[in-house]
């Protein structure tokens, strides 16, 4: 059974940094794409950024880009986002999925 759980959540201010993780398990994470979204309140969920299995082919949604890092390790099964110089836009619960199954999410929350 696919299992996707996410961790490194929580409150920091604005221009912090905060890594999120997702560990894999039960199926081949090492031959899987895998991405992170994320949903504000009120709003859609939306693309946040890309993994292929090698990792090193990523994509990155515009309003992150330069500021986001998502890597893979796949000798752990895990998959990081990086987060820098964070905005209260930001501020969002953020999944994980990857062969179509998604994680409880992880809430960040960026205030002063």
């Amino acid at each position: 059974q696919v299992h996707l759980v996410e961790s490194g959540g929580g409150l920091v201010q604005p221009g912090g940094s905060l890594r999120l993780s997702c560990a894999a398990s039960g199926f081949d994470f090492s031959s899987a794409g895998m991405s992170w979204y994320r949903q504000a309140p009120g709003k859609e969920r939306e693309l946040v950024a890309v993994i292929n299995t090698f990792g090193d082919g990523t994509y990155y949604a515009d309003s992150v880009k330069g500021r986001f890092t998502i890597s893979r390790d796949n000798a752990k099964s895990t998959m990081y986002l990086q987060m820098n110089s964070l905005k209260p836009d930001d501020t969002a619960v953020y999944y994980c999925t990857g062969r179509n199954a998604w994680g409880q999410g992880t809430l960040v929350t960026v205030s002063t």
